[in-house]
């Protein structure tokens, strides 16, 4: 048996996903190319190293209500001037109100989340077998920064993993929103998920190129 389903109270259902997530790649596993624009998808949470602090969402002006993702994976687009960031998050949700309080973090408002890079992330490599400071792979970025990168939210795809009983549950009697995707939490915990063509396909969906005839 997988064990990462040994389910223990030495560990919580978060830490799990995570580290199961810390092994997806750069790109969100099945998301298809776009040949409408640029593309630079990196991995912002969870993280291979702890050493300081990852990226994370906020309202605009907020500086003590931050939502931080299970998993976070942003696209970033625009230009030096005008940049702006499209996001992928995966939440695991073990508990029916723990659901209903993430979706109300990503439900659609009149303004817009902000992305926050922390400067010591930007500078800090992709990966640790490639030493590229990732503020070079954004694209929007001309030098090393020296603060921190604030970007407006232009697109937002959320999948929600959940317990067997409470994915049931939902499929039967609620209706999801145009940006939320929902898969069994024993899906995304399990061993080489990312490489499940299930899933994938469930990731290819998550993007707005699906909305497109071609």
């Amino acid at each position: 048996m997988d064990p990462f389903f040994a389910w223990d109270s030495c560990r919580t259902l978060d830490s799990k996903v995570r580290d199961r997530l810390v092994t997806w790649p750069q790109r969100p596993p099945g998301l298809p190319r776009s040949a409408r624009s640029r593309e630079a998808w990196l991995r912002a949470r969870p993280g291979e190293s702890t050493a300081f602090c990852h990226p994370f969402l906020k309202l605009p002006g907020s500086r003590r209500h931050r939502t931080l993702p299970d998993g976070l994976w942003l696209n970033f687009g625009g230009s030096s001037a005008e940049p702006f960031v499209d996001i992928f998050c995966i939440e695991a949700c073990g508990t029916l109100q723990n659901l209903l309080d993430k979706r109300s973090r990503f439900a659609p408002t009149t303004g817009s989340l902000m992305a926050v890079c922390p400067l010591p992330w930007l500078l800090g490599a992709v990966m640790s077998k490639d030493p590229t400071p990732r503020w070079q792979l954004t694209g929007v970025l001309r030098e090393a920064p020296t603060q921190d990168l604030v970007m407006p939210v232009r697109d937002l795809r959320v999948i929600y993993g959940l317990k067997l009983r409470h994915y049931q549950g939902f499929g039967q009697h609620q209706v999801p929103q145009a940006h939320e995707f929902f898969m069994p939490m024993e899906a995304l915990l399990a061993e080489d998920g990312d490489k499940d063509p299930a899933l994938q396909a469930l990731v290819g969906r998550a993007t707005a190129a699906a909305n497109f005839f071609d």
